[in-house]
């Protein structure tokens, strides 16, 4: 609920920023026009992320046994799955949509609402598919980088495609009251920050400038998961 009210918000904006000239393939410079606008949201999203955020997380890791995060994370993942499914669909990988149908199938009635993961082990991986990514195969190869107040790094299109992708997370939230879907969202940022504990760590001491590891970090990802993991060479790639 939250993302979809912080998306209609931003809706405008991202319209303007859309429109703003992208250079095809080009640097990790290129595609960073907002870089001031950038690095102060990043400034503003650690600052919130190390007074409430991490704190929360890490006193959640300590109370909470591992079989039960472990299932939490599991029940939202399952639900992430109904999205890759559709996905898969809309980008054309029909047999992939074949696994990860069965895989959302199998973990949401033999695993319990998902809370068991028993498609993994029965040979039906997780993949990462969603509207971003959609878009992407779609046409809309490049797009400038974004960092999104709490959400965190993105792009425009990205961040038009987690308005694409919400109506697949609803699954979580449906039938229930405006307070029961709020507690349901915290939970899932609460586990999803405690799932990051380790690799913010590694951020913190490896990065001489964390604002731009993150930054190409995010965006190579990305442009790995578009491309399923064989993506082209870059004209500015090394030798």
């Amino acid at each position: 609920m939250k993302r979809l009210l912080f998306s209609a918000c931003f809706y405008p904006v991202l319209l303007l920023l859309a429109g703003c000239a992208t250079v095809p393939g080009g640097s990790v410079s290129d595609r960073d026009p907002y870089e001031s606008y950038n690095r102060a949201m990043y400034s503003f999203n650690d600052t919130l992320d190390r007074a409430i955020l991490k704190p929360v997380a890490k006193g959640y890791v300590a109370i909470t046994p591992d079989f039960v995060r472990t299932g939490i994370s599991n029940f939202f993942g399952n639900i992430s799955d109904l999205g890759v499914f559709t996905n898969d669909l809309l980008q054309g990988k029909f047999r992939q949509s074949v696994d990860d149908g069965c895989r959302f199938l199998a973990n949401s009635t033999l695993g319990i609402l998902g809370l068991i993961d028993v498609a993994t082990p029965g040979g039906l991986p997780h993949h990462e598919e969603d509207f971003g990514q959609t878009l992407a195969v779609w046409g809309w190869k490049d797009s400038n980088y974004l960092v999104l107040p709490v959400l965190g790094p993105s792009t425009v299109r990205d961040m038009f495609g987690r308005v694409g992708d919400y109506p697949y997370s609803y699954y979580a939230y449906r039938n229930t009251t405006y307070t029961k879907q709020a507690e349901i969202y915290g939970l899932q940022v609460v586990d999803t920050r405690a799932n990051l504990l380790a690799a913010s760590n590694v951020l913190a001491t490896a990065a001489l400038d964390p604002y731009a590891f993150m930054r190409d970090a995010y965006l190579q990802r990305r442009r790995n998961l578009i491309y399923d993991g064989h993506p082209p060479r870059l004209p500015d790639d090394d030798e």
